[in-house]
């Protein structure tokens, strides 16, 4: 069968978007390897998770940096579901991250949409 293997996720700079996943986030760093002077395969995943990877892609054009932080044209762009909402949103809190809303309670679980670090909005979901 086959699966959805990464997402790139156009970033400034990558080291900045490294400590943001890993430390904001809890994600955990699965690949740096670099590939030119200016170029790198990194790849970051929620902490055990096996699924779908975020390749992070340092922009190197102007239309690609016009797009950092529009990804989502507006819209919520990915969502992180979690086991324990508190503990992870208390996590991100404490590493700076903003949430635009306070948590609600939806049929499909509890809910709420954060900023990543360029402002593409997320939703951080622990399902029903």
């Amino acid at each position: 069968m086959p699966s959805l293997g990464a997402v790139t996720f156009l970033v400034r700079d990558y080291d900045e978007a490294i400590r943001f996943f890993v430390d904001a986030l809890g994600f955990e760093l699965i690949e740096d390897t670099p590939l030119s002077e200016t170029k790198r395969w990194v790849t970051v995943a929620p902490r055990g998770s096996h699924g779908t990877r975020l390749l992070l892609a340092q922009a190197a054009s102007d239309e690609q940096r016009a797009h950092i932080g529009r990804q989502g044209g507006g819209r919520v762009f990915l969502f992180l579901e979690t086991d324990d909402f508190a503990r992870d949103a208390t996590r991100m809190r404490a590493h700076g991250v903003r949430f635009r809303e306070e948590p609600r309670h939806e049929p499909y679980g509890t809910v709420a949409v954060f900023e990543d670090l360029y402002g593409n909005a997320w939703d951080l979901i622990q399902p029903a």
